[in-house]
């Protein structure tokens, strides 16, 4: 007699695998957590899994103001602005949506204004005035306390991809869009116009005395690396030390000397800096 697997048994799917190590039946968050962790540790889940299911555990947790993109840090258009001077910041961004301020109050979004809806422009000749209100959707709106699993909900039933945080004052504190929310559970969303950076290490040498460095590198490490003593008092990152010394989110190409260092932007996008080269000034 056959000892094989009748015709009626399939191998066992990594969901009913994940359900026999949780039987245990969890009292709360930090068991649940515990319990997926250790599914890991035991094969029935692969790493990415892994991530993505304590990721989305510790969403409802996280709110707006940790993710958003900081006010001084939004690109913005302005209502008194003709497409001459705002068409170069759009084209030079990249990004799809842009909010507009009203033309006397700078702490008042108006609207939004998606790219898309000016190619129209190219395609039609237009005799009267440009206005821009013509071009606007509605803008939503969220507080900076608001949960992230609050936001994609509201992102969905809305269908929206950008919301204009606001403080406890009704003032405009950032933005954030459904990408910043979702990458906090798969990870990093790249597109066409991310730069590409090396996962291997924080600090590699391209040239004798050049080295490009990962903007994220902790203090202390790039300290002991070129034997500087930059303070981690107010920054953790070496990137931001940098941006502290710009006092602005600086663009790409842009340099500055910092206690005898040349520090080169080589990646940055709208939220922070990413990678850096850096060399002894001259």
């Amino acid at each position: 007699m056959s000892e094989g697997r009748s015709s009626g048994d399939s191998p066992k799917s990594w969901l009913s695998r994940l359900t026999l190590a949780l039987s245990g039946e969890p009292q709360n968050r930090q068991d649940l957590a515990e319990m997926i962790h250790s599914a890991g540790d035991r094969g029935l889940l692969d790493p990415d899994a892994l991530r993505i299911i304590e990721a989305t555990l510790q969403v409802s947790e996280r709110q707006v103001r940790e993710i958003m993109i900081p006010r001084a840090q939004m690109i913005a258009v302005r209502a008194d602005m003709e497409p001459r001077d705002f068409l170069p910041l759009l084209i030079e961004s990249a990004h799809s949506r842009f909010p507009v301020l009203d033309a006397d109050n700078a702490d008042e979004v108006i609207g939004i204004l998606f790219a898309k809806d000016l190619l129209k422009l190219i395609l039609e000749e237009r005799n009267e005035r440009f206005t821009i209100k013509d071009f606007l959707r509605p803008a939503f709106f969220v507080p900076e306390s608001t949960h992230l699993d609050r936001l994609i909900k509201e992102f969905r039933a809305k269908k929206n991809h950008m919301a204009i945080v606001v403080n406890e004052y009704g003032g405009i504190a950032g933005v954030v869009t459904l990408e910043d929310a979702l990458e906090q559970i798969v990870g990093e969303i790249d597109d066409e116009h991310d730069f590409e950076e090396d996962e291997d290490a924080f600090i590699r040498e391209i040239a004798p005395g050049e080295f490009v460095i990962k903007a994220f590198t902790p203090i202390a490490d790039f300290n002991e690396h070129f034997g500087t003593r930059f303070s981690n008092d107010d920054f953790d990152t070496i990137g931001g030390i940098v941006m502290s010394a710009f006092e602005r989110l600086p663009e790409r190409d842009e340099k500055i000397v910092i206690d005898h260092w040349e520090f080169t932007v080589l990646a940055a996008d709208r939220r922070a800096i990413r990678q850096l080269k850096i060399q002894k000034a001259s």
